[in-house]
Formats: structure tokens, C-alpha cells, sequence
């Protein structure tokens, strides 16, 4: 804390507009999607807890995912909700490294959970006969540990990195929560060789899981190809569709965000791009897997009957 050289400890966050009124439109609108992402999320939890068929590890990693989304939202949205409709929007020193540090944490999590989805996809269309022996329950908490400790780790590695910045002139964060390029924007620290750090880390980070989600799909379309019935082929691909519009939503604006140098960064189009990884596809996560999908329909509608019996 001693190289944090100001007169206050705290930091203000612009959020996603200075417009007094467009607050409390944007408090509603934000408000209403927190709302329906902490709903589905949770419904998509206890249909598969509530429904044996649904006891698979790709259902064992969805609900892990819908569990991590709820926390992910969680971190972000609620201090900007408070801040909508507070007048100081501030947040202080110490509050902006941890929410810096749980998204991260919670974010890379996420990401590492798409993985495991799409190695799960692998190993059932590639690999169907050993399904079983390969992605058997112990091996699947396994992959889930390795997720959160990776993540976690990076995420105190960050934190450790940019509590050591100086920050001397503005404290005023042009985003809705502290990440790394908007706080790194603010320091009066040389920051050239953070942001080399923050940049190799992140393609380590990110790029990995990425990596391992291409190279599963890879193997998978091979495979798929040759299967000769037109039915065979849809069915097989069917199943990895839902899986596939949730990595494109989810890499799309992370790839945007993270991966340009300091220089390139601009506000308006980042907060965008950070709203549909932050607050949308966490959101959208439910209506793509229920949607798409038939044992996850099957699996509410089972919950349903409970509720009302």
C-alpha cells in the first residue's frame, strides 16, 4: 500500500456513461439482466442436480459453469448498480484489487471450464467406447480443481503486480469496474514492463484453454466427416452446438478486449466489448443450453413438476 502515493485511497469509477440521465434507465436495464442471469443459472443448477440422467460430465461441468457465471456477474454488476444510482461512485484501493482479483480469478475459470466442455465433446464423439473410463467422475473434479487453482494464481500473480504501481495524478477509472488496462491507464509507474507481463501472462492464461478448445474441435469435425448418414453427422454436431455459441460470445469480445497494447485501448468500444463477456453471455448461458437442447428441457420441466407438486 506504501507505493500507492496519494492523498486518498480511493478510486472513481466513471461506469458506463456520465449521462445523470441515463442512469437510472441503465440502473433498470442492468438490474433486470443480473436478475435473469442469477434465475437461469440457478434453475440450470438444480435441474441437474434434481435429475439423475443429467449426472454425465458435460452436465457435471455446465453446472460448475453456471455456478462460476453467477459469482463472475456477482463481482462486477451489484457496485455498479450501487453506482448508478450513488452520487461519489467511488470504490477504494483495497476494494479494487480484490474485485480485480475475483474477476480474474472467477473469468479464467470460466474459460478453463470451456475447455474441459469441449474435451468432454471430444472424448464422447471421437473416443465413445472408453467415454466412461476417460471421463470418469474423479478425473472430472480433477480438470475442475486444475481450472480454479490456475485461475486463482494468475489472478493473485495480477493483483501482486499491480499493487505495486504508483498512483499519483487522476483516480478516476473510465470504466464501470477496476481491470487491468483502464487501472494500468491511471499509474504514473513505468508500466512498460507490467503491461509486457500482463500481455504474455494473459496469452498463457487465455490462449491455452483456447488452444485446447480448437484443436478438440479440430479432431471432432474430422471425425464427424466421417460419418457417413447426413443424421449421424447433425446429431454428433448437435451436440456441440450450444458448447460452440457460448465459446465464440465468450472468446469474441475477450480477444478484443485483451489482446491489443495500451496505445489501441479505447474506452467506449472496451465497455462494450466487457458488457458481453461481463454481464451477456453469462445471461445467455441458460437460454443457449436449455434451448438447444433436449435432457436439459426434459431436466426443467422435471424440476418444474417438483416445485409444483
Amino acid at each position: 500500500m506504501n507505493n500507492h502515493s496519494s492523498s486518498t485511497s480511493d478510486f472513481i469509477l466513471l461506469g458506463l456513461s456520465s449521462n445523470p440521465w441515463m442512469q437510472k434507465p441503465l440502473f433498470a436495464i442492468f438490474f433486470a439482466m443480473y436478475l435473469v442471469t442469477v434465475v437461469g443459472n440457478v434453475l440450470i443448477i438444480l435441474a441437474i442436480r434434481s435429475d439423475s440422467r443429467l449426472h454425465t460430465p458435460m452436465y457435471f461441468f455446465l453446472s460448475n459453469l453456471s455456478f462460476m457465471d453467477i459469482c463472475f456477474t456477482t463481482v462486477t454488476v451489484p457496485k455498479m448498480l450501487v453506482n448508478l444510482l450513488s452520487e461519489t461512485k467511488t470504490i477504494s484501493y483495497m476494494g479494487c484489487l480484490i474485485q480485480m482479483y475475483f474477476f480474474m480469478a472467477l473469468g479464467n475459470t470460466d474459460s478453463y471450464l470451456l475447455a474441459s466442455m469441449a474435451i468432454d465433446r471430444l472424448v464422447a464423439i471421437c473416443n465413445p467406447l472408453h467415454y466412461d473410463v476417460v471421463m470418469r467422475p474423479r478425473r472430472c473434479l480433477l480438470m475442475l480443481l486444475g481450472s480454479c487453482t490456475i485461475s486463482h494464481l494468475h489472478a493473485l500473480f495480477r493483483v501482486l503486480l499491480m499493487s505495486r504501481l504508483s498512483f499519483c495524478a487522476s483516480h478516476v477509472i473510465k470504466h464501470f469496474f477496476c481491470d487491468t488496462q483502464p487501472v494500468l491507464k491511471l499509474s504514473c509507474s513505468d508500466t512498460s514492463s507490467s503491461q509486457i507481463v500482463v500481455l504474455t501472462e494473459t496469452l498463457a492464461v487465455i490462449v491455452t484453454p483456447f488452444l485446447c478448445i480448437l484443436f478438440s474441435y479440430l479432431r471432432i469435425i474430422v471425425t464427424v466427416l466421417r460419418i457417413p448418414s447426413a443424421a449421424g453427422k447433425w446429431k454428433a454436431f448437435s451436440t456441440c452446438g450450444s458448447h460452440l455459441t457460448v465459446v465464440a460470445l465468450f472468446y469474441g469480445s475477450i480477444i478484443y478486449v485483451y489482446f491489443r497494447p495500451l496505445s489501441m485501448y479505447s474506452v467506449v468500444k472496451d465497455r462494450v466489448a466487457t458488457v458481453m463477456y461481463t454481464v451477456v453471455t453469462p445471461m445467455m448461458n441458460p437460454f443457449i443450453y436449455s434451448l438447444r437442447n433436449k435432457d436439459m428441457k426434459r431436466g426443467l420441466r422435471k424440476l418444474m413438476d417438483k416445485v409444483h407438486l
